[in-house]
């Protein structure tokens, strides 16, 4: 086995602890919000970890994996922060231990049945 395959084997396990720590935040964690944060960041560095370790080992997947890399980053951040808005929206309570709540202010857009989308100042 060559060096650059067992640094690639070192670096999709350590890509798989972050995988699994991230499971384990789920369930420790108080609430909705939490608990994305948990998943989102864990997720993110575990998954670009893993796909790193699998690009080193096989180097001739170089470009796909890059792609898939940049992919991750950009579109898990997004989408839990999308799933957050939604959840504070609808309601889904706080964990009490939460100090700040920076979006209890009035949303910017409100929709009324039949109504198209209206921007409030």
């Amino acid at each position: 086995m060559e060096y650059i395959e067992i640094i690639g084997a070192v670096v999709t396990l350590i890509g798989t602890i972050f995988l699994f720590l991230g499971s384990l935040g789920l369930i420790r964690m108080p609430d909705v919000f939490n608990r994305i944060q948990t998943g989102t960041k864990a997720t993110t560095l575990g998954t670009m970890l893993t796909l790193l370790g699998i690009g080193l080992i096989h180097l001739d997947w170089a470009g796909k994996i890059i792609v898939l890399i940049i992919f991750v980053l950009v579109t898990n951040p997004v989408s839990s922060h999308v799933l957050a808005r939604a959840a504070h929206y609808i309601g889904i309570p706080l964990t009490s231990k939460t100090v700040v709540d920076k979006m209890a202010q009035k949303p910017a857009i409100t929709v009324k049945k039949g109504d198209k989308l209206k921007e409030e100042d």
